[in-house]
Formats: structure tokens, C-alpha cells, sequence
């Protein structure tokens, strides 16, 4: 098990927490995906650690930024 935190930059809404949710968790092996809107922090959990360009292309598919 492996927990990685990022910061998206960009997102200023329930429906925005929700889009990002929404790619992240369609990477391999997450299992739960964490945001905190107030800080733009993503926690992601996963079977094994992610590569930042996968949650990196996952962040901007959503339409945000990884800081």
C-alpha cells in the first residue's frame, strides 16, 4: 500500500473535487482518492506508488494543474 499527496492548483468547487476524483481514481491501482478543496492537496492511496505523469495527465484531463 502506498499513500502519495499532490497539490492541484485550479480547483474552486465541489464539482471540480469531483473531476479531479473522477481521473485519479481511473489510474491503475488507486484505491481511494482524498482531496481537501481549501488547500488544493490530493491524497491518493494506491496498490503501489504512482508515477507523477500518470497523475500528472489524470490531473489535466480533469482540467487542473499539478503544482
Amino acid at each position: 500500500m502506498s499513500t502519495q499527496t499532490f497539490t492541484v492548483t485550479g480547483m474552486t468547487c465541489g464539482h471540480c473535487v469531483a473531476s479531479v476524483t473522477e481521473e485519479v481514481s481511473e489510474i491503475a491501482g488507486v484505491e481511494n482518492v482524498d482531496i481537501d478543496l481549501a488547500t488544493g492537496s490530493v491524497t491518493i492511496t494506491s496498490t503501489t506508488p504512482l508515477e507523477d505523469d500518470a497523475v500528472r495527465a489524470a490531473v489535466e484531463e480533469a482540467g487542473y494543474t499539478l503544482a
